[in-house]
């Protein structure tokens, strides 16, 4: 099985850092993740209506005691066999969904970027 290589939207490098000044462990909760996606387990729900094959996540927050339900989500891409995008991510107590043109628009803006 091939090896994802793993992309991070700026708009995810944005959330992660303002995530990560209320909630200390998000990076440990965020790396199992990581790691299931780089070996290729395409986890979560796919998300119909983006005209892109995009995921959306269930995990875990570990600085509240609340389970996966009021945890974060983390919406990303499968550009291709070998690459994918993290898009963005969200704390589930923050907002309640995202919607599908700010997916589009992130994935858009991500691609005007790539080299």
């Amino acid at each position: 099985m091939a090896q994802f290589q793993i992309f991070f939207s700026d708009e995810f490098k944005e959330r992660l850092q303002t995530l990560a000044k209320r909630y200390r462990r998000i990076r440990s909760d965020l790396q199992p993740l990581i790691d299931q996606l780089q070996a290729g387990n395409l986890i979560g729900n796919q998300i119909p209506g983006t005209g892109y094959t995009v995921f959306k996540v269930r995990l875990k927050n570990s600085d509240i005691q609340k389970g996966k339900r009021a945890g974060y989500r983390v919406i990303y891409q499968l550009k291709d066999s070998v690459s994918i995008l993290l898009v963005t991510i969200y704390s589930k107590s923050d907002q309640n969904d995202i919607a599908i043109d700010k997916i589009r628009e992130i994935i858009a803006r991500f691609q005007v970027l790539e080299p």
